[in-house]
């Protein structure tokens, strides 16, 4: 029955914490800004005030698919948020802006996260195949490897945390102090920005909670050598 409950939690959060961020955004992409500026524009705006005018911002396919690329230095927009005139569409393009000014202040926690990223690629492709092989063949060692490679996305899936969270501040800070939204529609901005980072708390909780089970298991393997 534990295992069940366990694996249930596995499902449900990620899902709930999907629903919550579509609910949250389906809901505030009906409110106008009183700016009434499209995110394309919120996005140039603060980019703009904060002498980043080499980052372009383009719209891209996809649902809440925006992000910032800092290879090219873009930031991107889902084509609802790069045209919207909406409360979630200001603080979506306001949060991406955030990152490219992470970066331009080469933010230590977006560097660090920046490097890990080859070593977390590496480690989600194969700490599975060392896992099941060591399970299967009874060779602690092997689900040592796999857990030492998954725990570098799990590094990863925690630094993303402080990440987004400074990036959601700076927005907050951004589209108030230019005049973006009015006092009261920072709930409503808000609501949007917590919404979304709920996705990545859910993310970081799965990871460690799966990384600590599989540690287990390899405590097990060890005690019966």
């Amino acid at each position: 029955m534990s295992i069940l409950i366990y694996f249930a939690i596995l499902i449900i959060v990620p899902i709930w914490a999907q629903m919550r961020v579509k609910s949250a955004y389906k809901k505030y992409s009906q409110v106008a800004s009183s700016s009434h500026m499209r995110g394309a524009e919120v996005a140039r705006k603060i980019l703009d005030e904060n002498g980043l005018y080499h980052v372009g911002v383009e719209e891209t396919r996809g649902v809440l698919s925006d992000h910032y690329d800092p290879r090219s230095k873009t930031v991107r927009l889902s084509s609802g948020n790069y045209h919207g005139h909406s409360v979630a569409a200001a603080a979506i393009a306001a949060h991406e802006v955030g990152h490219a000014i992470q970066d331009q202040e080469d933010y230590s926690f977006l560097r660090f996260r920046h490097a890990l990223v080859p070593v977390a690629n590496l480690g989600s492709n194969f700490s599975w195949i060392f896992i099941l092989i060591g399970i299967f063949a009874q060779m602690s060692n092997m689900v040592l490897l796999g857990i030492i490679f998954m725990a570098a996305g799990v590094v990863f899936q925690l630094i993303t945390l402080p990440v987004e969270f400074n990036a959601s501040n700076r927005a907050m800070e951004q589209v108030v102090s230019a005049g973006i939204i009015r006092n009261d529609e920072e709930r409503e901005t808000k609501k949007v920005l917590n919404a979304a980072a709920l996705t990545y708390v859910a993310a970081a909780a799965v990871a460690v909670m799966e990384l600590l089970r599989l540690v287990l298991i390899y405590t097990g393997m060890t005690s019966e050598d």
